[in-house]
């Protein structure tokens, strides 16, 4: 089994034009598979201003347009694509918060629906509540690919420990966030949570966010990062648009696990 790989973290401009958005994702891609990526990451709701009101509008059933042109960039460039997320509408008229996984011939491997929607109100700062539009998903994501499991969560999904644990216990090396943090959140927690979860789980923690617009609504602090099993910040961006390139060593992640063991190591019942 092949145990390195190359991530592209992509922190793009996110505008109103929602197929706007995905030809700039593309060529961001594009530019990026020229330093032989394996896995290119985009953040979240990527093709969608990050707004409630918005969410119905821009959402689209699984197998719409915007998910074949998302398949169709993965199997074009031969990648793994993690899709950020978007908003996915069913059959019942709810909608979600939701990343899709496609493999390098374009087929999706994986889906997550945020579990832990954003609603939260912080004095003299931000305010934004999710669940007027959006439905929470359920399941614990991970996914396969010939170097290991990955994990995925969606952005307030991160916040919640137990999940990241849930994932590592299913077996993840990495846990990818797709990710948009604010100006009151990401200033204080945005670097300290990727390094804790990272070391508290001995995992890569890779979080990726669209760039920040102070003319949106919703400003994203940006940031976009990875951090190592020992806690080390590999790569970090600031607020403005591009990607960058990081690879990982999943030998890294059992050679950690086994100088320190924590993910194996007995619990003790207390409850």
């Amino acid at each position: 089994m092949k145990t390195s790989l190359n991530i592209a973290v992509i922190q793009m401009h996110v505008e109103e034009d929602k197929f706007k958005n995905l030809e700039i994702a593309h060529n961001f891609i594009k530019k990026a598979c020229k330093h032989k990526v394996d896995i290119a990451i985009l953040p979240e709701m990527f093709c969608c201003p990050y707004k409630t009101s918005n969410f119905p509008v821009y959402s689209e059933y699984e197998k719409g347009k915007s998910h074949e042109m998302l398949s169709n960039i993965a199997k074009e460039h031969g990648i793994y694509l993690v899709a950020g997320s978007m908003p996915e509408k069913d059959e019942n008229g709810n909608v979600y918060n939701t990343s899709y996984v496609f493999d390098r011939s374009g087929n999706q491997i994986g889906k997550h629906r945020k579990m832990h929607l954003f609603d939260i109100q912080i004095e003299g700062g931000q305010h934004f509540k999710e669940s007027d539009t959006l439905n929470a998903g359920n399941d614990v994501t991970v996914f396969e690919t010939e170097f290991g499991k990955i994990g995925l969560a969606i952005c307030y999904d991160f916040r919640f420990p137990e999940l990241s644990r849930m994932m590592v216990d299913k077996g993840a090396k990495a846990i990818i966030v797709p990710a948009a943090f604010n100006m009151s959140t990401g200033p204080a927690h945005w670097e300290l949570m990727f390094r804790s979860r990272a070391i508290d789980n001995q995992v890569y923690t890779i979080g990726c966010a669209p760039s920040r617009n102070y003319d949106s609504s919703y400003i994203s602090y940006g940031n976009s990062i990875v951090a190592s099993p020992w806690g080390d910040v590999l790569k970090r961006m600031g607020d403005k648009e591009g990607y960058f390139i990081c690879r990982l060593d999943f030998d890294y992640v059992d050679k950690i696990r086994k100088e320190l063991p924590l993910i194996n190591h007995r619990r003790l019942d207390i409850y």
